[in-house]
């Protein structure tokens, strides 16, 4: 079994190969606050982001636990909670996009919580630009960055402790989209669904998941608007941000 020496210098090597000026980090390796950060967390909890405001969510509050999650619940009126797992009593919704796409949250305030999305978001709260981010919206989220002339952009790929392939995946590719190529998206895509999340999901191995959950999380640029997280009054919010497409 390779050291988590070996592992961490793999994932610099295969960052390089797609995006020679941005850093790409794991969580754990989060030091200081970067200028620009990207969070990434393709299967769920970003995809299931991308489409809450698809189905009229008007803003997304961020918790770092899921007894805040219910406290804030409960302190507004109207709000609802989404968490990771299997249904739980207090929790509206659960973190799958398949579960998720045929509700209506028109107006609504959605807290959410998740084991690794959200912890990084919070994590880069500070920072100046945080845009959150999965494939469903990578394209909108590249273009984003370019009109805002960002430069080299740290990428917090928040899976299995920064390892998660399908996280790098969608970082390295919304990289090279960021620099104008002319990127094929498909063997990014064969990445994420050949990593150990998909293969989980697709087991069923990964409660509160609809069969549906990986192909959706796998939609190229579903979505046409970045994510972008900012600080308002003590919560960290996050809001859908329309990109204008580009003119063939």
């Amino acid at each position: 079994m390779s050291s988590p020496e070996n592992r961490s210098l793999r994932m610099i090597q295969r960052a390089q190969n797609g995006a020679m000026d941005h850093h790409f980090v794991g969580i754990p390796e989060l030091t200081g606050v970067p200028r620009v950060a990207v969070v990434i967390d393709v299967m769920r909890a970003f995809t299931v982001a991308a489409w809450a405001f698809s189905r009229g969510v008007e803003k997304i509050v961020l918790a770092s636990t899921e007894s805040e999650a219910l406290a804030l619940k409960e302190s507004r009126p109207g709000w609802l909670a989404l968490k990771d797992g299997a249904p739980a009593p207090g929790f509206d919704a659960v973190n799958s996009p398949g579960l998720l796409r045929s509700r209506d949250f028109a107006g609504r305030t959605l807290v959410q919580k998740t084991t690794a999305g959200t912890v990084g978001a919070l994590a880069v709260a500070d920072t100046p630009l945080v845009l959150c981010a999965s494939f469903v919206v990578a394209g909108p989220t590249a273009r984003f960055l370019q009109t805002r002339d960002c430069g080299p952009v740290t990428f917090v790929v928040t899976g299995e402790g920064g390892q998660a392939d399908e996280d790098l995946a969608c970082a390295q590719y919304i990289g090279r989209c960021m620099a104008g190529d002319d990127v094929e998206a498909a063997p990014y895509l064969h990445r994420a669904r050949t990593s150990r999340a998909a293969a989980e999901l697709a087991g069923g191995l990964r409660s509160g998941f609809h069969p549906d959950d990986v192909d959706l999380c796998l939609e190229i640029d579903r979505f046409s608007f970045a994510m972008k997280a900012c600080r308002e009054e003590s919560l960290t919010v996050l809001r859908p941000v329309a990109v204008p497409a580009i003119e063939p």
